[in-house]
């Protein structure tokens, strides 16, 4: 029962919460991600650069049967072994634009925390009462 009571301990932890709302999120981004570069990004390239369309680029190791097209979903199908560069390089791309999003985020997540914290910083802190009251006789001996 101690064990139980430990893992129940460790699992409601402010952490492991924060951790598991965090690999949530991150699994939805990971698809708005995805999304911008198959439907917005790709495009684009393709339309400035030709045919850029990386999904179906692929290499054939093996012997392709009679009657099976020649596409990568037929042939994988088909159990036929390919070399799939393509998407392997729409999954780098993907990731280099998740990298340079989250990157932005995190940058400007630090700015907004610095324009914060230098207000705090700048006003500066009353004295303690020992002080004002070591003051008070000061100036109550100057007169």
């Amino acid at each position: 029962m101690g064990m139980l009571k430990e893992f129940r301990e460790f699992a409601v932890k402010g952490s492991v919460i924060d951790l598991a709302v965090g690999v949530i999120i991150g699994a939805a981004f990971n698809k708005i991600v995805d999304s911008l570069v198959k439907d917005i990004i790709m495009p684009v390239v393709s339309l400035v650069g030709g045919d850029l369309d990386f999904s179906n680029k692929f290499l054939v190791l093996g012997r392709i049967p009679e009657g099976v097209p020649h596409t990568l979903a037929d042939l994988t199908k088909a159990g036929v072994p390919v070399f799939a560069w393509g998407s392997f390089v729409t999954v780098v791309v993907n990731f280099a634009i998740l990298a340079f999003i989250i990157f932005l985020m995190v940058k400007q997540i630090n700015r907004l925390k610095r324009a914060e914290a230098e207000p705090a910083a700048a006003a500066p802190s009353a004295p303690a009462e020992d002080i004002v009251l070591l003051r008070e006789i000061r100036d109550s001996l100057r007169r």
